[in-house]
């Protein structure tokens, strides 16, 4: 038994210091928000339609949008109000998952944030009920913060980016590790293109419909000026302010690494990384600046765009087929050869799982995927074809004859001409 003066001391200490998960939000740190009135009257990303909350920290502020009626996204957006400064969502809260009229986001005094239906029903919550909250921020660089009693943060949007990254944002562990792009700017729901941050790697992923596992598209590692030192662990990447990504590692006596864009012309503190629908990798910033006549300007600027000479690296850059060179598409195979590239262009449909198959053959061609997917083999082509053939999600395989490497190709997409002949395309068709 403790002796009656510690006891009291520690039932002393109890009263005086509550624990920090009795904390509460004040009253005047609450808040509650109706998705009710009129749309704003500006032009905004995807041309939606949006009403501003009275949260706001230039140049963000928070708003319920909507592509499609009645189906709304609570989202931060960034920009000004002048008309010819289009304003971008930064950060979502319910991504595929949408909410209706008199939907409400609301803080209370657990110090959790709730967005919900019209009928009460939780869309999307930060899960810190009870957990020492005491009051909501937006902060200058766009991140929204609810913090304790000692300032620390014990919720932060930073921490769920869907498809963008903010300067000073990172994709790490414990938090998320991947961008996913939006389907469509119609359809706000996950798209098939993913940026991923990987032990010793940065690299981007496209999944499609008919896809068992991602195909990897691009690769940071190997680049020339992208560095991350021999034997170390990549436990976040942050976008810097001069438009690179910099790399905190684990087991590493020599620092970090990164990998940098380019190097600025303006100040590019208001700028986000974005991963967009065409699966593309690209930098927009909002420059604010004088032009020789001193006047002020605001504008958006693409900084950087990763595939700018390179499209043909793009899965969906010919849509469901073609054939790609110099970011063109230039034909459409068939088993008569190529024709003209349309947008109609598709592979062969086929009459069912089981049914008799044949290829046809297209020379010196790539799938988008090979350059960072290592094939199978030493293997005989004729093993590769009937390893497809026996696949019923299979609608093609590549085959380098001066490797005898084969690949099995779930999704054809865009495929690139390429100087090697012995690279080949066997495109599936039904046998007659």
């Amino acid at each position: 038994m403790l002796p009656t003066f510690l006891l009291c001391v520690s039932l002393l200490s109890l009263t005086i210091f509550p624990s920090t998960s009795q904390a509460t939000v004040p009253p005047s740190g609450r808040f509650s928000f109706v998705n009710e009135g009129d749309f704003g009257d500006y032009i905004v990303e995807y041309d939606a339609n949006y009403r501003v909350l009275s949260i706001a920290r230039a140049p963000f502020q928070l708003c319920f949008y909507n592509t499609t009626p009645g189906q709304y996204t609570l989202a931060l957006r960034m920009g000004t109000v002048r008309s010819e400064a289009l304003m971008r969502w930064v950060w979502e809260a319910n991504r595929g998952n949408p909410v209706g009229e008199n939907a409400t986001f609301s803080l209370g005094a657990n110090g959790n944030l709730v967005l919900a239906h019209s009928d009460g029903r939780v869309a999307w919550q930060s899960n810190t009920a009870n957990k020492g909250v005491v009051g909501f921020e937006l902060l200058n660089n766009g991140n929204m913060v609810l913090k304790n009693s000692n300032g620390g943060f014990v919720w932060q949007s930073f921490d769920s980016p869907t498809d963008t990254l903010l300067v000073g944002q990172s994709l790490r562990l414990g938090a998320a590790t991947k961008l996913v792009s939006r389907a469509s700017a119609e359809q706000n729901r996950n798209g098939a293109y993913s940026l991923v941050m990987e032990p010793r790697d940065v690299a981007m992923y496209f999944t499609g419909a008919n896809s068992r596992t991602p195909y990897r598209y691009f690769s940071f590692a190997g680049r020339e000026r992208f560095f991350i030192p021999d034997g170390s662990t990549v436990l976040n990447i942050t976008l810097t302010p001069t438009l690179g990504l910099q790399a905190e590692v684990a087991n590493s006596t020599s620092g970090g690494g990164g990998y940098v864009f380019k190097n600025p012309r303006f100040n590019t503190t208001l700028s986000y990384l974005r991963l967009e629908t065409d699966g593309n990798l690209r930098i927009h910033t909002f420059i604010i600046g004088t032009d020789s006549e001193g006047s002020e300007f605001q504008r958006w600027e693409i900084s950087v765009t990763v595939f700018s000479e390179t499209k043909c690296q793009l899965p969906g850059r010919c849509g469901e087929l073609g054939v790609c060179e110099n970011s063109q598409c230039v034909g459409c195979p068939t088993p008569n050869g190529l024709a003209g590239w349309s947008s109609d262009c598709r592979a062969p449909k086929l009459s069912g799982c089981g049914g008799k198959v044949k290829y046809f053959e297209l020379k010196g061609v790539d799938h988008f995927a090979l350059k960072y997917t290592r094939g199978d083999g030493p293997v005989k082509q004729q093993n590769c074809a009937d390893k497809c053939s026996k696949d019923c999600k299979c609608l093609g395989y590549f085959y380098h004859t001066d490797s005898s490497q084969c690949w099995i190709a779930e999704e054809l997409k865009t495929m690139t001409r390429v100087g090697n002949s012995t690279h080949l395309a066997y495109i599936k068709t039904p046998a007659q």
